[in-house]
């Protein structure tokens, strides 16, 4: 990749950051269209984080930042101005300079999310849906939900009060069926989603008993494992439809290129995404 003084510069920030492979598909991606572009990581302590994004934007060839774990909610109280996901979160995975210098944000993870239903065929107008852990994808997810038009749409944390706290900021956001539900158990909901950490390392317990859902329920493990996690294999040894979280990264993809202008190459991207599903399979795949 040449880069030169005409290249067009975006950051990726977070804490710790070796982990993300967004440098890696937004470069390939931006190579592969003849697109002057480049994305670089940056490990930004939080201290640093506020300074850093205030100057950096100042830059006249930097248009624009991703954000990962744990400046998604963050830079959130930065910005000027921000979608609806994002507000009904308070969280964003990309902001970008607008044309009057004010900072803009956008959420995409409950967008993939929803789209990456839709690729499962399953429709989510009218159905039940659980989600385990109120965390930024829970809540975005969450998010998205309310805008598809569920039936019912239960969260449930660790922390009590994190559900309550989420279902009441969800709630002046959108007319939907939200409740903070008491315990994880799946029995009775069409789709039940596992948006905890639970199931990265060998000895964690399941996020839900497998037992308690029902038959006919779709299970979405949003962990983002190339292998199969131990909740999908479980529900494959009952019969359970169950989906891994890597297509949830893939349907994120043309949002951001959308986001920051590339709209050309959002549509090549969305239209055949076959390549990004190449590139997310690798061990260890994590967009933001």
């Amino acid at each position: 990749m040449d880069i030169s003084g005409t290249t067009r510069v975006f950051m990726i920030l977070g804490e710790p950051i070796a982990q993300v492979r967004a440098p890696a598909v937004f470069n390939h991606l931006f190579r592969q269209a003849g697109i002057d572009a480049v994305l670089v990581p940056a490990s930004v302590a939080e201290a640093d984080l506020a300074g850093f994004v205030r100057h950096a934007l100042k830059a006249r060839n930097i248009d624009g930042l991703w954000l990962t774990i744990p400046y998604k909610t963050a830079l959130y109280e930065m910005l000027d101005d921000c979608d609806r996901l994002g507000q009904a979160a308070g969280a964003v995975n990309a902001v970008r300079r607008g044309v009057d210098g004010r900072l803009e944000g956008a959420l995409f993870d409950g967008i993939g999310f929803a789209r990456s239903l839709q690729g499962f065929g399953f429709d989510v107008a009218g159905r039940r849906v659980l989600l385990v852990g109120a965390g930024g994808a829970g809540v975005a997810i969450a998010a998205s939900m309310a805008t598809a038009g569920a039936a019912g749409i239960a969260l449930h944390d660790l922390s009590p009060a994190r559900t309550e706290a989420v279902v009441t900021r969800l709630r002046r956001h959108f007319d939907a069926p939200l409740v903070a539900a008491a315990s994880a158990d799946p029995a009775g909901f069409d789709l039940v989603v596992n948006c905890t950490p639970l199931g990265l390392r060998s000895d964690d317990p399941m996020p839900f008993d497998v037992a308690r859902i029902d038959h006919g329920a779709t299970v979405v493990d949003i962990l983002m494992k190339s292998a199969p996690t131990p909740l999908l294999r479980a529900c494959a040894e009952r019969g359970i439809k169950a989906h891994p979280g890597f297509e949830m990264l893939v349907q994120q993809v043309p949002e951001y290129l959308a986001f920051f202008g590339y709209d050309a190459l959002a549509r090549q991207v969305s239209a055949d995404p076959s390549e990004l599903r190449t590139l997310f399979q690798a061990p260890g795949a994590t967009l933001v």
